[in-house]
């Protein structure tokens, strides 16, 4: 297999940034390597959307699937992303990727931040609007990614983006890292845990680039 990887996950340490109130990551050592143990074991404490997560349709449905129950086939294939830093919107609509979104791509990655704030919580943040989600739900979507820590506003209640999702019944990236990513089409491969109850699950994101490099787009 040909291409470059490129990792757009967080790293997970403890003092990572966390949705306001949601639980913390840890990581404990419960078994020492030593004379009398011949491994190391960790217990770890963390939210199921720590870092970059996907969300299940439980996080926003209460009849929603849980995580072990969504289909994998969304978070495997090609992937289109745009960069929107430029366009200076908290919603990113259709017409900020007029001319660029491609009418073949069915996952779409946005990157919303010229730096990824790995050291604090993001006051405000982009995320993309109901009506960018219908134009990708209209040409066959399967995903919407973004490197912002939701699709919706922290202060959102009504949570207009997640609920374009459920209705469309796309899937849901969140908190990628996309600071060394240029526009382009590449493979995503993002798969998440199979966890059972659960409403979302971290992610080991990767993009790999297309024939040794990404498609760009133009």
């Amino acid at each position: 297999m040909t291409g470059r990887l490129i990792d757009i996950s967080q790293t997970l340490h403890p003092g990572l940034p966390v949705w306001p109130g949601d639980t913390a990551f840890a990581a404990e050592r419960t078994w020492a390597l030593s004379d009398d143990c011949p491994v190391n074991v960790s217990r770890l404490t963390l939210s199921t959307h720590t870092g970059a997560h996907a969300d299940a349709p439980l996080h926003y449905d209460p009849r929603g699937a849980d995580m072990a129950a969504v289909g994998l086939v969304p978070y495997l294939g090609p992937a289109q992303v745009i960069d929107v830093t430029a366009c200076g919107a908290l919603r990113i609509t259709p017409q900020d990727v007029a001319g660029r979104l491609r009418p073949d791509t069915v996952r779409l990655i946005l990157r919303t931040f010229v730096r990824f704030p790995h050291d604090r919580w993001p006051d405000a943040f982009a995320t993309p609007s109901p009506e960018l989600i219908e134009v990708l739900a209209g040409q066959g979507g399967v995903l919407i990614g973004v490197d912002a820590p939701s699709l919706d506003p922290e202060t959102s209640k009504d949570l207009p983006a997640h609920h374009a999702v459920a209705r469309r019944g796309l899937a849901i990236l969140e908190g990628l890292v996309l600071d060394d990513v240029a526009e382009g089409r590449y493979e995503l491969i993002a798969l998440p845990l199979k966890l059972a109850g659960a409403d979302a699950s971290p992610v080991r994101a990767v993009l790999r680039t297309l024939d040794g490099g990404q498609e760009e787009i133009g």
